[in-house]
């Protein structure tokens, strides 16, 4: 299973997330254009492994690419297999070279899908048209906690409308120890303002000595958390024709004149 059909079904084991920070007046139009690149490459290479971005609709500007497998051997796989191919490769490095001239800064992350700290997360992502990430840093030592905190999460939000998360910890990347993210997925911002009254709902659920532990459990093991909101860009993507026979939202506009191009994900 890669990106695509996770996206159709479930969350990938082995998630890469690529992310482009982008400079002042080199984001939108512009950098769309340079992504093209990427798209134009392995659509003409016709490259099994897909892959979909997201935009930053708060925080610093940047943009997110990800790219799901079943396992790290499908993940190298991709790789070599990458290697094997000197025109893809030498159409990418072109466009990498184009396209760092938008950024300031760029980085990638290794995560593993943990389904025992997800909740609703079955039937994929293909009609969503946002995330909601989310990011905790655990203290160290203090992992059991967090799981339990977590599981009290899962049991007040339980029978919430909407109320959804694939939870994965990183694996590898910069500072990545005792790092999760929670990705929650919206098919539209109207569930932002539906979710206005869920804290309510989810304290009713658990009561008062249910949120104590909760506020308890907090303390004792989160350190930091960050929440942030990503639209989908099927201009940046590289989606599997299923996505776009289940949603035209992913069929592939007409190209903006940029040469040939996204990135298979290097190894770290």
């Amino acid at each position: 299973m890669v990106a695509q059909e996770a996206a159709m079904s479930g969350p990938p084991k082995v998630l890469v997330i690529e992310r482009e920070f982008t400079k002042p007046g080199k984001d939108g139009a512009v950098h769309e254009r340079s992504e093209s690149a990427f798209v134009n490459a392995v659509t003409a290479a016709k490259w099994p492994d897909h892959y979909f971005a997201a935009k930053s609709m708060s925080g610093r500007p940047r943009a997110l690419f990800f790219f799901g497998y079943p396992s790290f051997e499908a993940w190298e796989k991709s790789n070599k297999d990458m290697e094997k191919n000197p025109t893809l490769a030498a159409a990418i490095d072109h466009a990498t070279v184009a396209d760092g001239e938008l950024l300031s800064d760029f980085d990638a992350g290794v995560f593993v899908y943990d389904p025992d700290l997800s909740l609703h997360d079955a039937g994929g992502i293909v009609h969503s048209r946002y995330f909601e990430i989310s990011q905790y840093r655990v203290k160290p030592g203090h992992r059991s906690e967090f799981t339990e905190l977590v599981k009290l999460y899962q049991k007040g939000y339980a029978n919430i409308p909407n109320a959804n998360w694939a939870t994965f910890e990183s694996y590898y990347g910069a500072d990545n120890g005792g790092l999760y993210i929670a990705v929650s997925r919206m098919a539209s911002l109207a569930e932002d303002d539906s979710s206005m009254g869920d804290d309510k709902k989810f304290a009713n659920a658990m009561g008062a000595d249910g949120m104590k532990k909760v506020r308890d459990l907090t303390a004792a093991c989160v350190e930091s958390q960050s929440t942030n909101l990503f639209s989908f860009e099927p201009k940046m993507s590289y989606p599997d024709p299923e996505w776009i026979k289940a949603d035209p939202f992913w069929k592939p506009k007409a190209a903006s004149a940029a040469p040939a191009a996204k990135k298979a994900p290097a190894t770290p």
